[in-house]
């Protein structure tokens, strides 16, 4: 969205009148295409964001999923010669000239960058991480889980699950790594622009999709129980054949939960994002946004425009863009979405296909 004249000049304002700013995890899109492309696309607006914070403001990098890449040149190197410390909930990325990180770094100058991995302390009691090691535990038999599972088993991750950051890590890299070189090979007609195979496979299966008689549509949600308890019995599970939107909520909170327990996060705050499903709204249950150890969890949801999750009224969507937390010295982080009553919705909506071959 921040490609868009519109929904930038909504940020930058607030970016303006804040100290810090963490961008928490997929700040490029290095999944969808070659790293040069992603960099080309991001540039521009991470220059605006860097020169909207200046030199009297920090900007916090939180590597993701769909930017691993940045956080992996550096556990690449950090490895190298010796084995390293451990990641702990903290580590302080570094850069070399010439590696991803370092040139995103440079273009959110002259602000002060530093990233951080997996995550970062933003107050004594708030921890903020992208959330994307809670793919190990949902129960939601979306692609990453299935690959988590599997290569969980290759791993031969122990009956308890991971215990720290470096036993994610092992599980999930490797997925990150193979689907960021399949994007390095990538042409522009091979491209389906940012609904992933994810969506795709939600937007079919779900009750909340299409509703128009479809053949091949309804086979597949006939089927996909079954294939379900199938992937079960082949230990890649525990999953679910529900993927409903109250499902994917409740199974992405759960998840994390277990996350920040497994980790050892112990904090009254935790912030996320990954699932792209903002929250705590209003409308919420508050229940279901606290960990059973008491962690009030938020999340900050995304900056794309995702057809498949968005629904009929996407003004009022759960899944739609423009949402951030605010934190200010004391109190709790708070969800506002700087989009809502400043742009109009449907100016944000991205052409179809059909209709850019019109065009």
């Amino acid at each position: 969205m921040l490609r868009r004249e519109e929904a930038l000049a909504a940020l930058l304002p607030e970016v303006f009148r804040c100290d810090r700013l963490v961008l928490l995890g997929d700040v490029i899109e290095l999944r969808q295409s070659p790293v040069r492309e992603a960099l080309s696309a991001a540039e521009p607006v991470l220059r605006e964001i860097g020169a909207a914070l200046g030199p009297g403001s920090e900007a916090v990098i939180v590597p993701g999923n769909h930017d691993h890449h940045l956080a992996g040149e550096w556990l690449a190197r950090r490895a190298r010669d010796a084995e390293p410390p451990p990641l702990g909930l903290e580590s302080g990325l570094d850069w070399e000239p010439g590696e991803t990180l370092a040139t995103v770094a440079s273009w959110l100058e002259p602000a002060r960058v530093r990233a951080a991995y997996p995550g970062a302390w933003l107050r004594d009691d708030v921890y903020a991480i992208h959330g994307h090691y809670l793919d190990r535990h949902t129960t939601v038999p979306m692609f990453e889980r299935l690959g988590a599972g599997a290569m969980a088993r290759i791993a031969r991750d122990t009956a308890d699950g991971p215990a720290r950051a470096e036993d994610y890590e092992a599980i999930l890299a490797p997925i990150y790594a193979w689907i960021h070189a399949v994007a390095q090979n990538r042409t522009s007609a091979g491209r389906r622009g940012t609904d992933g195979a994810s969506g795709r496979a939600w937007r079919t299966l779900s009750s909340d999709g299409d509703r128009r008689r479809n053949p091949r549509r309804t086979a597949l949600k006939l089927a996909f129980p079954a294939a379900v308890a199938a992937l079960n019995r082949a230990r890649l599970g525990p999953l679910k054949a529900d993927i409903s939107g109250p499902e994917l909520r409740r199974a992405g909170l759960l998840a994390l939960a277990t996350t920040s327990r497994r980790l050892g996060v112990r904090a009254p705050h935790v912030i996320f994002g990954h699932t792209h499903r903002a929250g705590r709204l209003p409308d919420d249950d508050h229940g279901e946004w606290r960990t059973p150890e008491g962690t009030r969890l938020t999340n900050t949801g995304c900056w794309v425009y995702e057809r498949a999750y968005l629904g009929r009224d996407a003004s009022s969507s759960p899944y739609r863009p423009g949402f951030c937390a605010v934190l200010d010295d004391d109190g709790p982080p708070v969800l506002a979405n700087l989009l809502d009553g400043v742009v109009a919705f449907e100016k944000l909506r991205p052409p179809t296909e059909p209709e850019r071959m019109s065009r």
